[in-house]
């Protein structure tokens, strides 16, 4: 394992980690349904023994998926307070998060807080009980008028997904059962949460929420999922830290693929917008949406796509495989999310050999972004743009460096201020007062 100690980006704000994004029900292997197991199968191993490798890679913290007892794909709890068991148990879990502490990374846990299973005993007990169970206000349901005993109500459920019960958020239970579920999870050692579909949740519902929590744990990093409109207004009216930046991410792949960076420096002043009052969550590749590596049309642009996260303000994260190029596109249908979540080999020795070369590149990326921390809140300046070529500098207060993409198939050559430090990327610069910076066809550079 590489020593990083004196590199490792200083986390003590509260979204200043780069995250390494793991999807553990597919990332080992397990079943389908939870029905398929009779019992607790340990597989939260199967996670430790990618942390070296993790570190290695310069992230310094991991994001998990869901975690929790589960129907299916996690996102259909059955409980909040326990391990599936198709990854564990509880001592299991203690177990990953004392690991990963003693290599200094922080493990924050997806919160599945808009819905729940048809499981959920919670649901089960209130449609068994009728319109006056004591736990029917926990949901959205609507009883027939002249239903028979035991006729199941209508209810609300998540966009269309008839599994997927959604949770009355102005009932008072339903606030004191998130509330003690985040605060368990974070008295048991993780640094924060993931808000799945927070953009679905009434925002008053993480008023009351979060201040109790944060009460306790200040420290704690919580975002929220957040896919289209006003995300400055959700961080402000909610009280989270962040909400993921899907806008920036639909720009970096649709702006290479289009060789139409003009796309990409629009989103970028978008996103100094967004910095005025808050640090994105930002991203090229989760589990929800198509690899990086299967969604660019020209993989020459992939290390054009890792450099725009890797030298922009935000909380960045890379989405397991994607730092081996892993392939996988999603699909609209039933299963069209395996391809995306595969179970990954037992150990990082058994990776097939041509996804090396993008790990070492992230690696260099990461390193660079360790060193300039202030990047974390850096703004991006348009220096030149082009179709198929961008210069930008980032910047925070008196730091800077400058950022050259060039997506066409002649080099750009540039008379630049200098002499410049090349950091990172292909290009050759003939220094004086003035020099000359010259990138080969789908090159890039970072300069100091």
């Amino acid at each position: 394992m590489i020593d990083l100690t004196d590199e490792r980006q200083d986390a003590t704000e509260p979204g200043g980690e780069v995250w390494w994004h793991v999807y553990p029900l597919g990332f080992v292997g397990a079943e389908p349904a939870a029905t398929a197991c009779s019992g607790v199968v340990h597989r939260f191993g199967r996670l430790t023994a990618w942390l070296d490798y993790a570190a290695d890679l310069g992230v310094s913290g991991i994001m998990l998926g869901p975690i929790f007892a589960s129907s299916t794909h996690g996102y259909d709890t059955t409980d909040h307070f326990q391990i599936d068991r198709r990854l564990g148990d509880g001592a299991d879990f203690d177990a990953f998060i004392a690991a990963a502490h003693r290599r200094g990374l922080r493990v924050l846990l997806d919160g599945v807080f808009n819905h729940v299973g048809r499981d959920f005993p919670v649901f089960q007990r209130a449609i068994a009980g009728g319109p006056q169970s004591a736990e029917a206000s926990w949901f959205h349901l609507t009883w027939p008028a002249d239903a028979a005993p035991g006729a199941e109500p209508d209810y609300a459920m998540f966009e269309g997904h008839h599994q997927l019960v959604t949770l009355n958020h102005d009932d008072p239970a339903v606030v004191d059962h998130v509330t003690r579920v985040m605060t368990h999870w974070l008295d048991r050692g993780a640094g924060g949460w993931r808000l799945d579909a927070a953009y679905a949740v009434p925002q008053p519902f993480w008023r009351n929420v979060l201040p109790v929590v944060r009460a306790r744990h200040p420290d704690a990093y919580i975002f929220g999922e957040v896919i289209h409109g006003d995300y400055a207004g959700f961080v402000r009216e909610t009280g989270v830290d962040a909400a993921t930046q899907y806008e920036l991410w639909k720009a970096i792949w649709s702006a290479l693929n289009d060789r139409n960076l003009f796309e990409l420096a629009w989103a970028l002043g978008r996103h100094n917008d967004m910095l005025d009052s808050f640090v994105p969550q930002t991203f090229v590749g989760n589990h929800d949406v198509t690899r990086i590596a299967s969604q660019l049309r020209d993989e020459r642009h992939l290390a054009h796509a890792l450099v725009v996260l890797m030298t922009i303000g935000g909380t960045p994260s890379i989405y397991a495989g994607d730092e081996q190029a892993f392939r996988g596109i999603k699909e609209h249908r039933a299963g069209g999310d395996d391809a995306i979540r595969p179970a990954f080999p037992a150990t990082p020795a058994d990776l097939a050999p041509f996804g090396w070369p993008i790990y070492r590149l992230h690696q260099e990326l990461l390193a660079l972004r360790r060193r300039h921390p202030w990047l974390h809140r850096a703004r991006s300046r348009i220096v030149e743009l082009g179709n198929t070529h961008l210069m930008f500098e980032a910047f925070h207060e008196d730091n800077k460096i400058r950022v050259a993409l060039n997506l066409a198939d002649a080099p750009l050559v540039r008379t630049i201020d200098g002499p410049p430090d090349i950091l990172a990327g292909i290009a050759t610069c003939r220094k004086a007062a003035r020099t000359d910076l010259t990138l080969p066809p789908h090159g890039w550079a970072i300069l100091g």
